[in-house]
C-alpha cells in the first residue's frame, strides 16, 4: 500500500536541478491550484549539473537555427537576465569572445564565418567578427588572428538563482522535498505512483528532470528509451589571484565541429575568480567528480552500451587528448596557452569538477538537440545539456507548452 498523501500532488517533478526548479515555477504560474511537489534524491538544490558548471549565460551563437536549442537558448537567456534582475540573483553581462587561431585558419578556415552566420540567424544581438587589434583591446593577452565579440554573453549564480526558485516555490505553496530517490514509477486507475525509498507518493502526473538519471528514471516508468546517459566529467583549473589580471571575461576558442564539447576555455565568474577549462574525459560513474570515483555497476552499464563504442571509435583521437588534459597539468596549460600565451603552471591551481551527462543512441550519435518523451501523464527530459542552464525558463515554458496537450490540471 502507498502513502495517500492528502490532497495528493497534481504533479510531481523529479529532479530539483535548474531545469527541475524552472518547470515547477512555470507551472505554478500557469497552475495556480495545481499542488506542486518536487522530488530530490540530495540534500539541497543544485549539487550536481546545475551546481558544478561555471556559471556562463550562452548567447545561442553556437546552435543550428531553427532547434530547440537556439529557440531556448535565445528566449531563455533574456529570461534569466530578467528574472535574476528582478529577483537578486547575481549577475553580469560581460560578453565574450569566441577566438580564431593561426591553426583555426589552416584546419577551419570557414569555422568562425560559419559560428557567425548562425548567430544572426539566430538573432544575437550586437555580434561582430573583429580583427586581432580589437580583440586585444578587449581582451589584452589573448593571442589570435580574429574573433567574435558577443556582447550579450554573461555570468550568473546558478545555485543562488535555484535557491530563489525554491523559495519562490514554497512561498506559492509548492513543496520541494529532500532525500527522496525515485525508485520506480507505475500507473493506477487515478494517476501514477511515484515509489522513493521512503514512501509511495500518489500523483496525477510526473515531469522526469533527473539530470545524469534521466534514463533510469524514464526506465524505472516503463519508457523504453533507445537513449543512454553516458557521464563525461569536465575538470577546471582556476587562476590565482596574482594572475586574474590576465582576463576580462569570457575568451573562448573555436569549437571543434566534430566533437560536443566547447574546448577548454577562460570564464570571469560572477561571485569572484577566473575558471580555466573544462577538458571532457569518461566518468567511471555518473556523478563521479574525482578522478578516482569508479562505480562498477554503472561504468560496466557504459562500457556493455554499442552506442559508447560507436562514439569512441568515432572520437578517440580527441578522446586521447582530452585524457592527456587530464592527467597532465602542462598539456592543459598548453591547451590554454592556446588562448593565452602568458599563462604559466604555477598560475593555476586545481577547481572542483564537474559531470555532464551526454545522451547517446546505440548508433554512437550524440543528441545535439534538447530531446523529451512521453508516457501516460508523463514527459521525460532526456537531453538537456549545455545550455540548459542557461535556457531553463524558456524550456520550462517548452514542457508547459507539451504538458497542455497532455496533462489535465
Amino acid at each position: 500500500m502507498y502513502y495517500q498523501r492528502t490532497p495528493a500532488p497534481d504533479l510531481t517533478i523529479v529532479g530539483a536541478g535548474i531545469v527541475g526548479l524552472a518547470t515547477a515555477w512555470k507551472f505554478q504560474q500557469k497552475f495556480p491550484d495545481a499542488k506542486i511537489t518536487v522530488l530530490e534524491k540530495e540534500e539541497r538544490v543544485a549539487k550536481h549539473q546545475t551546481g558544478s558548471n561555471s556559471g556562463v549565460i550562452h548567447s545561442g551563437i553556437y546552435y543550428k537555427p531553427g532547434s530547440f536549442k537556439a529557440k531556448n537558448c535565445v528566449d531563455g537567456r533574456h529570461q534569466l537576465v530578467e528574472f535574476c534582475h528582478q529577483y537578486g540573483v547575481a549577475v553580469e553581462i560581460c560578453g565574450k569572445i569566441i577566438v580564431e587561431s593561426e591553426q583555426d585558419q589552416i584546419t577551419q578556415p570557414d569555422k568562425l564565418d560559419l559560428i557567425f552566420g548562425r548567430g544572426v540567424a539566430n538573432g544575437i544581438e550586437g555580434i561582430r567578427i573583429i580583427d586581432a587589434a580589437e580583440m586585444k583591446e578587449i581582451e589584452p593577452f589573448v593571442a589570435g588572428t580574429r574573433a567574435i565579440h558577443v556582447p550579450p554573453a554573461g555570468i550568473v549564480d546558478f545555485r543562488g538563482m535555484s535557491e530563489k526558485l525554491r523559495e519562490l516555490l514554497e512561498n506559492a505553496g509548492a513543496t520541494v522535498e529532500f532525500g527522496q530517490r525515485v525508485e520506480r514509477i507505475s500507473k493506477n486507475g487515478t494517476g501514477l505512483v511515484v515509489t522513493t525509498q521512503k514512501e509511495d507518493i500518489h500523483t496525477g502526473h510526473l515531469v522526469n528532470c533527473a539530470g545524469l538519471y534521466s534514463d533510469r528514471v524514464a526506465q524505472a516508468a516503463g519508457i523504453a528509451t533507445p537513449v543512454q546517459i553516458v557521464p563525461f566529467r569536465g575538470e577546471y583549473y582556476e587562476l590565482t589571484s596574482e594572475a586574474e589580471h590576465l582576463v576580462n571575461a569570457l575568451i573562448y576558442p573555436l569549437p571543434n565541429p566534430e566533437f560536443p564539447f566547447l574546448g577548454v576555455h577562460f570564464t570571469k565568474m560572477v561571485l569572484g575568480g577566473v575558471e580555466c577549462g573544462p577538458n571532457a574525459v569518461f566518468a567511471f560513474k555518473r556523478e563521479g567528480y574525482n578522478k578516482l570515483d569508479i562505480d562498477f555497476e554503472e561504468a560496466l552499464e557504459t562500457l556493455r552500451f554499442n552506442g559508447f563504442w560507436k562514439m569512441a571509435s568515432k572520437h578517440w583521437k580527441m578522446g586521447l587528448e582530452e585524457m592527456r588534459r587530464s592527467v597532465s597539468k602542462k598539456a592543459f596549460v598548453k591547451g590554454l596557452q592556446g588562448l593565452i600565451p602568458a599563462v604559466r603552471e604555477e598560475d593555476l591551481h586545481v577547481s572542483p569538477a564537474g559531470v555532464r551527462a551526454m545522451a547517446l543512441l546505440p548508433t554512437g550519435e550524440i543528441l545535439d538537440d534538447f530531446y523529451y518523451e512521453h508516457g501516460e501523464r508523463q514527459i521525460h527530459v532526456l537531453n538537456a545539456p549545455s545550455p540548459a542552464a542557461t535556457a531553463c525558463l524558456s524550456i520550462a515554458d517548452e514542457i508547459v507548452r507539451q504538458a497542455d496537450g497532455h496533462f489535465a490540471l
